[in-house]
C-alpha cells in the first residue's frame, strides 16, 4: 500500500525500520496451490506508474528484501505492468519469484490471447498464478462458466503447462465471489477485499473469507486502504490498515508502492507484524463505524439499490 502518509503516520523510527528490513520475510503456503509466498505481495498496478526506470528498481529491491510474490494483469497500464517484470525479471531472477497475472476478458479465445500476450510481455513460458480478474457482475458469471467462456481457456491453459495454478479476483459484490466458487471446484486460488471498512458493508470478511477457508483456496487479500480512501478520508492510518489485513486468515497481501521508499516502509511492517487480537480488531471496527463507510470509501463495491449518480470506481488491485 503506497501512501505519502506513511512516513508520517509509521511508528516505527529509521532505525526501528532498518532492524525490521533486517530480518526475514514471513511467508505462507497459498492454500491448495500449495505454492509458498511471501506475506506480502508486490502490487502490479502501482509499481509502474512512475515509468520502466522506477518499476525495475522496485522490483529489483522487493527481490532483495525477501519477496517472492509478485502481482500483476494484462489491462494495467495497457500491458506496461507485464512488460516491466519483463525487463526487471533478468539474470536469474525469474526462478526466484512466483508470478501473477490476470485477464479481464470472458471468452476463451479472449483470455487465451490475453494470456498469450503477458507471456510475451514478461518474457516468460508459464505463469505461476493465473487469476480470472474484477469479476463484478453475476452476467460475467454466467459467461465465464458458459459455452466458449474463459473458464475453459483457465483448464485449457493449465494442463498445457503454460500456468501453474488458477484463481479468481473481484472486489464489487461477494455473492459473484459466491457463485464462482461453487460454479467450479478447480479454482485454487481467490482475491477479494480486506479492510478495517470492508465489515460495514458488504462485506468480503464475514460473508465469502470463511468459505474461502473451508473450501482450501489461496486467500489473496487486496484493498487494504481502499484505493486509498481510508487515508485519506482519515477513517483511519496506513499502520492499522496493513496491521488489520494481516491478521485476517489470509495468506498474503497485494499491497501497491510507488516508490523504493513506500516498498521498505510496507516491508518493514510485514515483518515486523503483530497479529491484532479480537478485542483490538473489535474496538478498531467499533471505531470507523462511526465515520463514512460503504461506497463512499470503498468505491469499488456495488451500490446500493436505488442509489443515484455512483458509479464504482477502480484503478488496480493492489491499494
Amino acid at each position: 500500500m503506497r501512501r505519502r502518509s506513511f512516513l508520517q503516520a509509521a511508528p516505527a523510527t529509521l532505525g526501528a525500520t532498518a532492524v525490521a528490513l533486517a530480518a526475514d520475510m514471513p511467508t505462507s503456503t497459498l492454500g491448495k496451490s500449495g505454492l509458498t509466498v511471501s506475506k506480502f505481495c508486490l502490487g502490479g498496478f502501482h509499481m509502474a506508474k512512475r515509468g520502466e526506470e522506477n518499476a525495475v528498481r522496485i522490483i529489483h529491491r522487493a527481490i532483495d528484501l525477501g519477496v517472492t510474490f509478485f502481482d500483476s494483469a494484462h489491462k494495467y497500464h495497457k500491458g506496461l505492468s507485464d512488460e516491466f517484470y519483463g525487463k526487471a525479471l533478468t539474470d536469474g531472477r525469474r526462478q526466484k519469484v512466483i508470478l501473477m497475472s490476470k485477464a479481464e476478458l470472458r471468452t476463451r479465445d479472449e483470455a487465451m490471447r490475453q494470456l498469450e500476450d503477458t507471456l510475451k510481455r514478461m518474457k516468460t513460458d508459464y505463469l505461476d498464478l493465473w487469476q480470472c480478474h474484477e469479476v463484478a457482475r453475476h452476467d460475467e458469471v454466467d459467461r465465464i462458466f458458459g459455452p466458449n467462456g474463459s473458464l475453459e481457456a483457465f483448464v485449457l491453459a493449465k494442463k498445457q503447462g503454460k500456468v501453474r495454478h488458477i484463481g479468481f479476483t473481484g472486489h464489487h459484490d461477494y455473492t459473484v465471489h459466491q457463485r464462482l466458487l461453487a460454479g467450479f471446484d478447480g479454482w485454487e486460488t481467490v482475491q477479494h477485499p480486506v479492510n478495517l471498512i470492508d465489515p460495514h458493508y458488504l462485506s468480503f470478511i464475514q460473508n465469502f473469507l470463511p468459505k474461502a477457508v473451508a473450501a482450501g483456496l489461496g486467500r489473496i487479500a487486496m484493498k487494504s486502504n481502499a484505493i486509498g480512501n481510508i487515508t485519506e478520508q482519515k477513517v483511519a492510518t496506513i499502520p492499522e490498515c496493513l496491521r488489520f489485513s494481516w491478521s485476517h486468515d489470509i495468506h498474503t497481501l497485494v499491497s501497491g508502492v510507488e516508490s523504493v521508499e513506500e516498498l521498505e516502509q510496507n516491508v518493514a511492517a510485514c515483518k515486523s507484524f503483530q497479529k491484532m487480537t479480537p478485542r483490538e480488531i473489535s474496538t478498531l471496527l467499533n471505531r470507523t463505524r462511526q465515520g463514512p463507510t460503504g461506497v463512499g470509501v470503498e468505491k469499488y463495491k456495488k451500490p446500493p439499490a436505488g442509489a443515484q449518480g455512483i458509479r464504482p470506481h477502480h484503478d488496480g488491485d493492489d491499494a
